[in-house]
Parts: C-alpha cells; structure tokens; sequence
C-alpha cells in the first residue's frame, strides 16, 4: 500500500465546490494569486481565508453560479508543492466557458499556504449559451 504524500492528502480533503466550507484547510495568512487577463477585476493576491472566500463568493457571482473545476491532474513535487491542471467551466456573457488551467499549491504544515493561479489569455473553449 502506498501512502499519499501529505501535500496531496490535503488537497484530497479540498471541496472545491465549497470554499467556505474548506476554509480550515487554509493558513489565515494564506495567498491566492490569480492570474486571468480575461477577468482583470479578479487578478491579484487574495489574502487569508476571508480574502479567498470573498474571491470565491465573486467569481460566483461572476458566473451566476456556474463555475466548475473539474481537476485532470495532480503532482506532487516535493514535500511542499503540488501541481495540478484542472479544466475549468463557467458562464460569462451569456458564453459558455472551458478553461484548462495550472495551479501550484504550496503545502506546509498540513495547510495551504499559497496558490498560483495561472489561466491562459485564451480559453480553451467558448460558446453561446443558446447554441
């Protein structure tokens, strides 16, 4: 039997449909940086639990509640990182959106303390709603 690496045994507690409610998994000084120059309103370092919650809550908002992360992959480097590319959904504008992204979550001390956020210029995918 294998053991999971204790980065990615946090990451597997992640709900990533529930922010909030993952809020523990958190450092309160944790950072979020986003990176999406399709949403220039939301790029930026969101700070502590708050400040990633309210991120969250925003690209909810954003998205009239569509927005989906569908995880692809996930690699341990390290003791610390993990790399994980996700496919990400939402509606904007009426325009149905899929996103392929990269994030690398630094892990210590069984909380995350930041993430790097990096989504393309150029989604993957984009369709009107009403096709």
């Amino acid at each position: 039997m294998t053991e999971t690496q204790p980065a990615m045994a946090v990451l597997e507690r992640l709900d990533t449909t529930d922010i909030t409610a993952s809020a523990h998994l958190f450092a309160k000084n944790a950072v979020w940086h986003y990176s999406n120059p399709n949403l220039p309103e939301l790029q930026g370092d969101h700070v502590g639990r708050e400040g990633i919650g309210a991120f969250f809550a925003a690209l909810a908002e954003k998205s009239h509640g569509t927005f989906r992360i569908e995880p692809v992959s996930a690699t341990p480097v390290g003791p610390e990182l993990v790399v994980v590319q996700s496919r990400n959904t939402l509606i904007l504008d009426a325009r149905s959106v899929t996103i392929d992204v990269v994030a690398v979550w630094r892990i210590v001390a069984v909380q995350i303390l930041e993430v790097w956020d990096i989504v393309p210029s150029q989604p993957t995918e984009v369709r009107n709603v009403c096709d």
